[in-house]
């Protein structure tokens, strides 16, 4: 099937890691095959997942300036069913080095090609920018999943990463969809969190998911352990809005129907 799902917000801080992590870790639990692409130099997705960043030899780098294939790069069974293809902070050179490169915005999308029938999903993290690694991971997508922070300037910056995505829709990749915003950080003891998600939907026109995630402590914590809330505190309410967003993801993309 080979699902593929960019999470994007180029306002850093929304949980964007944190649901690319979790997400990713959720739907392998749920029995399906996943590949998690790190495509931002801070790397957070990457030792979120457990892996050492600073340890790695090949990661998504490589392939970007097409040093080596996506086969050299992926991790296998980092966690049971779930791959990982790392970065670290050499990403960051990428821009530069891409700068004159032809069809530089499709270098991942063309690797990810070789490898897409062995998953049902691929998540990928991108960089809070929008920048030419978020464009080639906009380019290799299907869709688009937006986490969106219960706070007072959550729609600020939206409307820009529509149109970055209507942009590259219309001259780098046609079939990309908006998957849809998942609200993050959401606390039930303050009316603004409430507010906010009622003025994104009233000024939205993109399908929101019924998932909230909570702000929880194991949440915040799980990283530190390099563990997915689903492994870190499998009972937290964390663990269950993640499992409960990985079904919502999983009835989107197959319409309800196992495989």
């Amino acid at each position: 099937m080979g699902r593929i799902i960019a999470i994007a917000n180029q306002k850093g801080g929304v949980g964007k890691s944190t649901t690319s992590i979790n997400l990713s870790a959720c739907l392998a639990e749920a029995g399906k095959k996943v590949l998690a692409i790190d495509m931002d130099p801070q790397g957070n997705m990457t030792s979120g997942l457990g892996v050492d960043k600073n340890e790695q030899e090949a990661t998504v780098y490589d392939i970007l300036i097409r040093e080596k294939g996506i086969n050299e790069c992926i991790l296998k069974e980092v966690i049971e069913n779930l791959d990982v293809l790392p970065s670290n902070m050499e990403l960051a050179g990428a821009e530069i080095e891409l700068i004159g490169v032809d069809e530089k915005e499709y270098t991942l999308r063309n690797e990810v090609e070789k490898i897409k029938k062995n998953y049902d999903y691929i998540i990928i993290d991108c960089p809070p920018s929008l920048s030419i690694l978020t464009v080639n991971a906009m380019t290799t997508a299907d869709s688009i999943l937006v986490p969106i922070q219960c706070e007072y300037y959550a729609l600020e910056g939206l409307s820009q990463l529509v149109y970055t995505i209507n942009l590259v829709k219309e001259r780098l990749n046609p079939t990309l969809i908006m998957e849809g915003v998942v609200f993050t950080m959401y606390d039930a003891r303050t009316n603004l969190s409430l507010q906010v998600v009622e003025n994104v939907k009233s000024n939205l026109d993109q399908n929101i998911y019924k998932t909230i995630i909570p702000r929880n402590v194991r949440l915040a914590e799980a990283p530190s352990h390099g563990l997915p809330i689903n492994l870190y505190d499998s009972k937290s309410s964390g663990a269950q809005s993640y499992r409960f967003l990985a079904e919502e993801v999983i009835r989107n993309c197959e319409g309800g129907d196992d495989e």
